[in-house]
């Protein structure tokens, strides 16, 4: 088996071949799933090794002490072949994981072959494709909870532990000085006991990260801000318990703690900082200083951890594996998010690299994890995994017959929010042969507002009124996206023609239900509003481009933006993810201009999944990447697109001006137009198919990709592989 170790005298990094572990009585042999890389304590373990070997002995002041004593002891040049020997090995790295129990030792009852457990311990839970582990070092994981998520089990384990050690009361205050991955994980479980945390790092993304993840304010420690949150939060008294999760060699944490902690407070040591304790402040406040031991009663002590001897719970309530499985068991039940915390997923085979790159700050991370694709595999999130292109069937397909001109075709909207009274109904309610005949909402006045403005014949609140008028040619779903998918499929099976705007659809199932629809009704008539390739600019421009001959190369940047505090878009639990509300227009803009139908899926996102980027691969080898951010600057072009293909590039700049380079080069009009994304364009085109009867501006088959793509997104996220997108029945 392979296995990450580390030569301290060197500083080589290496995986190597080593022999498969025994399976010993009292544990249980693993083969990991995912392994967590502990950025603080590792990189600190790695940092140390590529140093000098005086710089080592000033790094680790106890261990020249115990050579100092071996000198006293066995002389100058035994401790010397010791010491040397010692150095001069590889020693292992990693001690939090999550992996499949492959063999079952003797005196095991509590887990069988196959389970999923997380693991601790920094000789038992290593960067190995297979550890032994003992009873007390495992915990199995609660149903539902991903893999990748419980190979955090030991850090969470060592930030309860710590948090337990300040004993915080509901309704307290409290600091945390240091917000790498240890301390974001405090400040979450500080939150879920129903404290107010305060947070101080130096650094900024980290501090929005903890916002976001609980705190009440974060802040750079030498600034004012950390200061003045604690004295609005705790009305000039100072917060009641101080958690150090710094590391370094500066005084400042100690120094901070004892200038922001009340009278009797207490300052608890979770991470390795400088602690010269500055008497006056600590004496004058009588601060209750205490350290926090890893992962709780247990650790160091062989007869618990190597015998699995465990502590009576009457007397010792929080032992290393009970605070393990109560971390899993906040994991499972969405008490603590770890998924923001996750900068990196790497391949094992990269562990070298990756800690390279961790050690020089190429990688800049909280949390990184390496991936064992076998295991992977076997536990559903393989390499590659998939999400169904589902074929569209039909069954005696519905025709809608043709229209005279002078018949007006007659409009029902279900929803009149924003979106369709900004973008929609302005252009059909100015169109000739349209006539807007009912309007449904969930609330009798905004119905009544949408009949007063754009003169709807009716306005109600029945919906089943609407699908059962035959007089009525067409429905508009236009309400929020969890309800898109239902509302198409009523409006199908009533034999209605369907604009639904995007998503069609938030998950797979509910897309099925859709096509079952079509399937049972025999009718087909679905558009959803992908009105990007409507728009006339880049219709032009891809005129000019010409026909493509060779793969392309697509680049398309979505300056989003940040959401206004309180949009519905921010309730992803209901609503869905914001790229699964509106990806779907960016996907259809590149399937469209590709001419194709994508067959992969590659995701990747920031901490928080709010910045995206997605690269979708086409069956002629052609790509196109989506990078979806929201952290750009406001007043950059929301929309840029680059094509590239056979010598020539095309060019959009925001739907204002759009170039051709090639044979020759075409550049629209320089002057400021408004932006036009193709709403009128489309809806003229979904009205002449309902007036005449003929084909749908988007065919069925291109709507289903286009959301089966937008849904492998998510997956591919939650797996950190390529998705394949299979076309099956």
């Amino acid at each position: 088996m392979k296995q990450v170790v580390q030569n301290y005298k060197s500083g080589e990094l290496a995986v190597l071949d080593v022999p498969v572990p025994g399976c010993k009585p009292g544990g249980v042999l693993v083969r990991s799933a995912y392994s967590l890389i502990s950025t603080g304590t590792e990189l600190m373990k790695v940092s140390e090794a590529g140093m000098s070997m005086l710089g080592k002995a000033r790094s680790r002041p106890d261990q020249v002490a115990k050579v100092m004593q071996s000198v006293a002891t066995n002389g100058v040049p035994a401790t010397y072949r010791k010491v040397m020997g010692k150095l001069d090995s590889y020693t292992p790295l990693g001690y939090s994981l999550c992996g499949v129990v492959e063999q079952v030792g003797a005196g095991i009852d509590d887990v069988k072959v196959g389970d999923l457990v997380a693991c601790a311990g920094n000789e038992h839970a290593l960067h190995a494709e297979l550890n032994w582990v003992p009873k007390n070092l495992y915990a199995p994981v609660p149903d539902g909870l991903a893999p990748r998520h419980a190979a955090f089990g030991t850090v969470g384990s060592i930030a309860m532990q710590g948090v337990r050690q300040g004993e915080p009361q509901l309704g307290e205050v409290a600091l945390v000085i240091g917000l790498g991955l240890i301390g974001q994980l405090v400040v979450q479980l500080l939150t879920a006991a129903g404290v107010r945390v305060v947070g101080a790092d130096p650094d900024p993304t980290r501090c929005e990260l903890a916002e976001r993840l609980g705190a009440a304010a974060c802040g750079d420690p030498a600034s004012p801000a950390v200061e003045a949150a604690v004295a609005e939060l705790t009305d000039g008294h100072g917060v009641d318990q101080v958690f150090l999760a710094a590391g370094g060699g500066s005084n400042q944490p100690v120094e901070l703690a004892a200038r922001l902690a009340r009278d009797r407070g207490r300052v608890v040591d979770i991470g390795k900082c400088r602690l010269d304790l500055p008497w006056n402040a600590y004496y004058e406040k009588e601060l209750d200083v205490r350290f926090s031991r890893s992962y709780g009663p247990g650790r160091y002590d062989p007869s618990y951890e190597l015998e699995g001897r465990d502590y009576p719970i009457g007397y010792v309530r929080w032992t290393e594996r009970r605070n393990l499985a109560c971390f899993l068991d906040l994991l499972a039940r969405g008490r603590v998010d770890v998924e923001p915390l996750v900068s990196h997923i790497a391949d094992f085979d990269d562990a070298v690299e990756t800690y390279r790159s961790l050690k020089d700050g190429d990688l800049k991370a909280v949390a990184v994890l390496f991936r064992y694709p076998e295991q992977a595999a076997e536990q559903g999130e393989s390499a590659a995994p998939e999400v169904s292109v589902p074929e569209v069937r039909r069954t005696g397909t519905t025709v809608t017959p043709a229209r005279s001109a002078k018949t007006p075709v007659r409009l029902a909207f279900v929803g009149a929010g924003n979106y369709a009274t900004s973008m929609l109904l302005p252009h059909l309610a100015q169109r000739e042969g349209v006539e807007l005949s009912t309007v449904v909402t969930t609330t009798a006045l905004s119905a009544a507002n949408a009949q007063r403005k754009f003169g709807f014949a009716q306005a109600t609140t029945d919906l089943d009124a609407v699908l059962g008028d035959k007089s009525i040619d067409a429905v508009f779903v236009v309400t929020r996206h969890s309800s898109h998918a239902e509302l198409t499929r009523q409006a199908l099976l009533a034999g209605k023609t369907v604009f639904v705007e995007k998503p069609l659809a938030l998950t797979e199932d509910e897309l099925a239900g859709v096509l079952a629809a079509v399937e049972e009704s025999g009718n087909d008539r679905l558009q959803v509003g992908f009105n990007r390739r409507f728009a006339p600019l880049l219709q032009e421009a891809k005129n000019r481009f010409g026909t493509r001959t060779g793969p392309a190369s697509l680049r398309y940047l979505v300056n989003a933006g940040k959401l206004q505090h309180g949009s519905w878009y921010l309730q992803q639990g209901a609503e869905g993810s914001r790229f699964a509300g509106e990806g779907g227009h960016f996907i259809d803009t590149a399937s469209w201009l590709l001419d194709a139908d994508p067959v992969s899926v590659y995701a990747t996102a920031a901490p928080g999944n709010e910045d995206l980027q997605v690269v979708l691969r086409y069956p002629d080898g052609s790509t196109a990447t989506i990078s979806y951010v929201t952290t750009g600057a406001p007043g950059y072009p929301k929309e840029t697109l680059d094509l590239v293909a056979d010598g020539k590039v095309l060019r959009l700049d925001d739907f204002v001006r759009a170039s051709v380079y090639g044979g020759k080069k075409w550049v629209s009009s320089r002057l400021p137009k408004a932006r036009d994304k193709g709403q009128n364009a489309e809806l003229a085109a979904f009205i002449k198919a309902v007036r005449t009867g003929g084909p749908m501006p988007v065919p069925l088959e291109s709507l289903v990709a286009t959301t089966a793509a937008t849904l492998a997104v998510q997956a591919g996220l939650a797996g950190d592989a390529p998705v394949t997108l299979a076309r099956t029945p």
